[in-house]
C-alpha cells in the first residue's frame, strides 16, 4: 500500500507531490516553473507514468511549472476546480453569492495550459476524493486518500514552524493567510479537513507531518 506521497518536490519552501495509483502517477501541484525540472527527475526515478495533474488552487506558486510539465507530458490531464479554473484564466472577478467581503489578493497565474477536466467536491481523481476546502482561494480543493488518510491540503494549511491555517496570519509564515480569498471561509474549511481524520497530512508548506489531529486541533484553537 502507498505510504503518502511516493515522491515529494521542494524548491524555496514550496511542495509538489506525486502519489502512486494503478494507471501510473498522480502530480499534487506543480510549484513554479523552477520545479519542473525536479519534478521531471523524480517522475521518471518511478519508472511510472504520470497520468494527471491535480492542481489544489490556482496561485502561482502551485501552477507555475504547469506549462513545463505539460510540455514535457504530452496527453496528461489538467485537473482544477470549476471555480479556481476562472483564476487559471486570469480572471479574478468575483462569482454570485461569494461573501461580499472576499477578495482575490496577490497575483493570478500566468499559463497557457487549460484544464481537461474541472473538479467538484466529492469527485474522484484517481484514487484520491476531492474535497472542497475554500478560503485561501474561492476553489480551492483538497485531495484524500482514503487508502492510507493521507490529506493533501495545498494552502488550507501550513506545516512550517508548526501547523498553520489561511484562517489567521501566524508566524512564521504569515503569507498563506494574508493572501488568503476569505479567513473565515478558510476556518470553515479547516474544520471540514479535520473531520476526515487525516494520519498523514501533506501541504503546499512545510513537511509531510504523521498523526496530524492534535496539531491540527491546536492550529483550529488558535484561530479561535
Amino acid at each position: 500500500m502507498t505510504q503518502g506521497p511516493i515522491a515529494s518536490v521542494r524548491r524555496l519552501a514550496i511542495n509538489a507531490h506525486l502519489v502512486a495509483d494503478d494507471d501510473g502517477l498522480t502530480l499534487v501541484d506543480t510549484g513554479l516553473a523552477l520545479h519542473a525540472g525536479a519534478i521531471r527527475r523524480a517522475i521518471a526515478a518511478t519508472g511510472m507514468p504520470l497520468r494527471r495533474v491535480a492542481i489544489t488552487h490556482a496561485h502561482p506558486d502551485h501552477v507555475g511549472g504547469l506549462d513545463r510539465v505539460v510540455a514535457t507530458h504530452p496527453g496528461v490531464e489538467v485537473l482544477v476546480s470549476r471555480r479556481d479554473a476562472k483564476l487559471l484564466r486570469g480572471d479574478g472577478s468575483p462569482e454570485p453569492g461569494e461573501p461580499e467581503d472576499a477578495r482575490i489578493r496577490g497575483s493570478l497565474a500566468s499559463v497557457r495550459s487549460r484544464p481537461t477536466r474541472l473538479l467538484d467536491d466529492g469527485d474522484a481523481v484517481g484514487s484520491l476524493q476531492v474535497v472542497a476546502s475554500p478560503g485561501h482561494s474561492p476553489g480551492h480543493v483538497s485531495f484524500f486518500d482514503g487508502r492510507d488518510g493521507t490529506l493533501y491540503a495545498g494552502d488550507a494549511l501550513a506545516t512550517l514552524g508548526g501547523v498553520t491555517t489561511a484562517a489567521k496570519p501566524a508566524w512564521p509564515f504569515p503569507l498563506m493567510a494574508l493572501l488568503a480569498w476569505h479567513r473565515p471561509t478558510a476556518l470553515t474549511s479547516v474544520r471540514r479537513l479535520r473531520a476526515l481524520g487525516p494520519a498523514r497530512l501533506a501541504v503546499g508548506h512545510g513537511r509531510t507531518l504523521e498523526r496530524p489531529t492534535a496539531a491540527l486541533d491546536r492550529a483550529i484553537e488558535r484561530v479561535l
